[in-house]
């Protein structure tokens, strides 16, 4: 009877095995924008593809438009395990306490996404991705969006603008004195409340690339936007590193080359997104669009040319100068 007994646990626990190794895999992904934004689009676009290749084996859940975490909370949860896959801006980094990511905020660090791939695309993106591991995050791409407008609800022209304006920043050491330097008073804020508040009166403007004020319906409530590219707002894809180093080799091979695929689809569609998202905002007839001279625009960034050298020392004068390096920008020449 006790074999019996035996026999039949053992085919039981056999069966369990069987049923949970043809199991998927459940990844989910949560990001704070709108599905139809660059990360948006991307990280569907990875869910698909890692269906694909996996054929099935893995399943990637995409929670978009803050729709499971606020930007505030998607990093911590991260970390607990509670969601294995995130794309945070690459500003959520610093206040986690890896301050080089900061370096990205950098005023006019970028003229475009030719000298932004130099740096992401090669060592010096490889080597910070790499300083998230022992915070228990595992870095696996940089995906871009775009470079970023003024928006309020007065005229920019001129930095003197911005004068004692109320504007909406992520949490960055280095955005809060950019906007200091312009004699705005930065807000830190979450990109779920800036629509309401920019609604209320709660602050007077922001900065964002022209496919998160469009898919956010900011230009509804804002009536100036001024073309200045003054920073740039990416994403770094990020899992929880306990689960990803825990997946079998192959299925974690397989992943990472709809990773690969996905972070080629994100770069392209990057600009394409942001310029049909600006041709929407002046189709509304809402806000109206302001490109600065190159004078105006040369104005800019003197402007914001000390915070350079007042915040160097936050993200490393070694990695600000590597970064000089491949770009070419000299903020002491402006």
């Amino acid at each position: 009877m006790k074999i019996h007994t035996l026999v039949a646990g053992l085919v039981t626990a056999a069966f369990s095995l069987i049923a949970s190794a043809q199991e998927p895999v459940v990844i989910k992904f949560s990001h704070v924008v709108a599905a139809d934004t660059p990360k948006g689009k991307a990280s569907e676009f990875f869910a698909k593809r890692a269906n694909e290749l996996t054929k099935g084996r893995a399943k990637v859940e995409v929670y978009a438009n803050s729709s499971l975490y606020k930007d505030k909370e998607e990093l911590e949860a991260l970390q607990m395990g509670a969601v294995q896959m995130l794309a945070p801006s690459l500003s959520k980094f610093g206040p986690l306490g890896v301050k080089e990511f900061e370096v990205f905020d950098f005023p006019y660090i970028f003229d475009d996404y030719a000298e932004l791939h130099k740096v992401t695309q090669g060592p010096i993106g490889a080597s910070l991705l790499l300083k998230l591991e022992p915070k228990g995050i595992k870095g696996l791409a940089f995906w871009d969006n775009g470079f970023k407008s003024f928006s309020a609800n007065t005229p920019i022209k001129t930095p003197a603008d911005l004068k004692g304006k109320k504007m909406r920043i992520q949490s960055s050491k280095v955005l809060e004195e950019e906007f200091r330097t312009l004699g705005a008073l930065p807000q830190v804020m979450a990109f779920s409340e800036v629509y309401q508040a920019l609604q209320t009166g709660v602050v007077d403007g922001t900065d964002n690339p022209h496919s998160n004020l469009y898919t956010q319906k900011m230009h509804e409530v804002q009536k100036h936007m001024t073309i200045t590219d003054h920073n740039y707002l990416g994403y770094a894809v990020v899992v929880n590193k306990k689960f990803w180093d825990g997946l079998p080799p192959e299925l974690r091979a397989q992943l990472e080359l709809a990773m690969k695929d996905a972070t080629v689809y994100a770069n392209q569609i990057a600009k394409e997104e942001n310029d049909a998202a600006l041709e929407g905002v002046r189709k509304s007839g809402k806000t109206a669009i302001y490109v600065p001279t190159k004078e105006e625009k040369l104005a800019f960034k003197k402007a914001m040319a000390p915070v350079h050298v007042k915040m160097a020392d936050r993200v490393g004068k070694d990695l600000l100068q590597q970064i000089y390096k491949e770009t070419g920008f000299d903020p002491t020449k402006l």
